[in-house]
């Protein structure tokens, strides 16, 4: 089974895969959180900071800082122009390198399904918030099919072959969610389903992109040319297109937001 980490070790393609698709359910989770402005943020497991961009542009932070365990993914976090000033270094969720109560925020974008102990990640964002700061998180509801590569993962899963899961895979799930939150003491606990739309050129487009990272690569690496020719046909049949040839397609995902207590 093909280790995790290596499906985020190119902050490039992870832009183009997943950078793109966080943004859209980022933007809706940033205005359900309504934070004001001038707040100290923190994002865990920031990936290629696509999020973090969306702190610095919409949330006029008094300070942000990005964390995550990939080296590559800092380096381009550090890199992009929309996320100038945040302050980006590479660490564990389960070990934040931060005194209690240094923010006032702390979120965990696409992330929580990867931390190995995710209770563990959960009570670290609220050791280093401050008294009724906010700790949040959004997901891919990926047991639920709400993944948006699920045409492509489905179809591989129907042909009998096994694909690598993410270590904490059911921590998408709304009820574990809530269940972490609430077991790491937060309080005002709330929950929001958040669905949104990409739009494809055509099929070629979708599939280029959805499969250049994550746990579909493994799997087409060990199918033949003739094999993968028929996994796309069965996806395409899963796709249909506009009168333009467009591919729509939209995935869900979980979000949680608590308070710090005291």
């Amino acid at each position: 089974m093909a280790d995790v980490k290596t499906w985020f070790n190119n902050g490039a393609v992870y832009e183009e895969a997943m950078g793109r698709w966080s943004r859209l359910v980022g933007e809706i989770f940033l205005t359900w959180l309504a934070p004001e402005p001038g707040l100290r943020w923190i994002d865990v497991g920031c990936g290629n900071g696509a999020f973090t961009a969306l702190l610095m542009q919409h949330c006029a932070p008094a300070e942000t800082h990005g964390i995550d365990p990939s080296k590559a993914q800092i380096a381009f976090a550090r890199g992009r122009p929309d996320a100038a000033g945040a302050v980006f270094q590479i660490g564990d969720a389960v070990a934040l390198p931060f005194a209690d109560g240094r923010f006032d925020a702390a979120t965990m974008a696409l992330a929580i399904s990867f931390v190995p102990d995710p209770a563990r990640g959960v009570a670290e964002m609220a050791r280093v918030v401050r008294p009724g700061g906010t700790v949040a998180t959004y997901m891919w509801d990926g047991t639920n099919g709400g993944s948006p590569f699920h045409p492509i993962q489905a179809e591989i899963r129907d042909q009998g072959i096994s694909l690598p899961t993410p270590p904490s895979a059911n921590a998408s799930r709304m009820e574990a969610l809530q269940a972490l939150w609430t077991g790491a003491g937060l309080e005002s606990v709330d929950t929001k389903a958040v669905t949104v739309q990409r739009i494809f050129a055509d099929f070629d487009a979708f599939w280029s992109v959805s499969t250049r990272m994550g746990n579909i690569q493994p799997a087409l690496a060990a199918m033949t040319p003739d094999e993968v020719a028929r996994l796309q046909g069965r996806v395409r049949m899963r796709l249909p297109a506009d009168a333009e040839g467009r591919i729509a397609y939209a995935a869900r995902a979980n979000a949680i937001k608590g308070r710090v207590p005291g």
